[in-house]
């Protein structure tokens, strides 16, 4: 393997306060890891371990930590002149719809980088955007209605309680819990002023589907490959079938004890795995992604499978979902995983 110079580019806030910044390469000691406990509270353990495991495989690696100034991503690309851009941005200036813009420049700058696309993130960061494209390509997908802030709010007949109340741009499952799920009007308005007035947003309303939830991963460029579907478990539920990912699900340490909450291999028959990889591919291909991506679905009692979300350049911490289900294909180790995504994101520079 050709060691490399990489330029890690992530929010300026989540940038390891063991690394050092631009201005030197990362000196990283022997055995340097972040402590498993502390991993759930702290913020940045996906750019922790990217920096750390591409420098592990002989890399020449710099993070660049950016908020609001496109400059510092010049100057930093003309001073080190990397090989390619690891991006780990998830938002610019604040709005998570600007993700797609950076990676804009970037390919105005004529610099190669990992993960998706500006056409594909932006599709993929409007819910109903995503919902619309995945509907003409007849992909299941469960009903919704957009609610726009300060605009009256109506709401469509067509919907069908339990409903759940999302953030319509916002990823992590940002204003996800469990008052979420409702099951009248009075609640779901309640709701939808929660995300307009404490998030600041606008809100995307969907029904919600009981059963089980998978995720699926692809990496891959115009060829992809699918990793193994990907189940979370609610051991301690008394009816998992009603459980969702919340934000207390994902980084609340004793709720998930409370819960029982772990993630695994989906057991499912042979022919519902295809259906569900078929499902992802799909997906992937419909809205124009490449690099990596996770796709969300749902399936429900009569094993009816339902893409809830689709999301480009997630969480790849070693201990994320789409890490860990891609340990199982081909044994995979993460230095493999890293290795994927940077010749995906160098091949899709030259077209292939």
């Amino acid at each position: 393997m050709k060691s490399q110079r990489i330029l890690v580019l992530m929010h300026s806030d989540l940038v390891p306060p063991e690394m050092p910044t631009i201005e030197g390469l990362m000196d990283i000691p022997d055995g340097s890891k972040l402590a498993d406990k502390d991993r759930l509270e702290t913020p940045w353990t996906t750019e922790y371990d990217v920096l750390y495991h591409l420098a592990a495989m002989g890399h020449k690696v710099k993070p660049l930590g950016v908020y609001s100034d496109l400059s510092k991503i010049r100057e930093g690309i003309e001073a080190f002149k990397p090989h390619i851009v690891f991006n780990l941005l998830e938002e610019f200036d604040g709005e998570a719809v600007f993700d797609s813009n950076v990676v804009s420049y970037l390919e105005l700058l004529k610099i190669p980088y990992t993960g998706c696309n500006p056409r594909g993130l932006m599709i993929a960061r409007d819910k109903s955007l995503t919902k619309k494209v995945l509907i003409y390509h007849r992909i299941k997908t469960p009903k919704f209605a957009v609610f726009p802030k300060n605009r009256r709010t109506k709401v469509p007949k067509y919907l069908r309680y339990p409903l759940i109340v999302k953030c319509l741009d916002e990823d992590a499952s940002l204003g996800l819990s469990k008052a979420s799920i409702v099951s009248s009007e009075e609640k779901l308005l309640e709701r939808i002023q929660y995300i307009h007035k404490k998030i600041g947003v606008d809100a995307i309303v969907e029904e919600f589907v009981e059963g089980r939830e998978f995720y699926i991963g692809v990496i891959g460029n115009y060829r992809m490959e699918l990793l193994p579907v990907w189940e979370v478990f609610y051991n301690n539920a008394n009816k998992p079938e009603k459980e969702f990912y919340s934000r207390s699900a994902k980084w609340n340490d004793k709720y998930r004890q409370r819960k029982g909450i772990d993630s695994g291999k989906a057991q499912l028959s042979a022919d519902l795995e295809k259906k569900c990889h078929d499902i992802a591919k799909r997906t992937y291909k419909s809205l124009g992604l490449n690099g990596y991506a996770r796709i969300d679905v749902r399936m429900d009692a009569d094993e009816n499978i339902y893409v809830i979300e689709a999301n480009p350049n997630p969480n790849i911490a070693i201990d994320d979902e789409f890490a860990e289900s891609s340990y199982y294909k081909n044994q995979w180790d993460f230095h493999k995983i890293l290795q994927k995504i940077i010749n995906n994101g160098l091949s899709w520079n030259k077209g292939s």
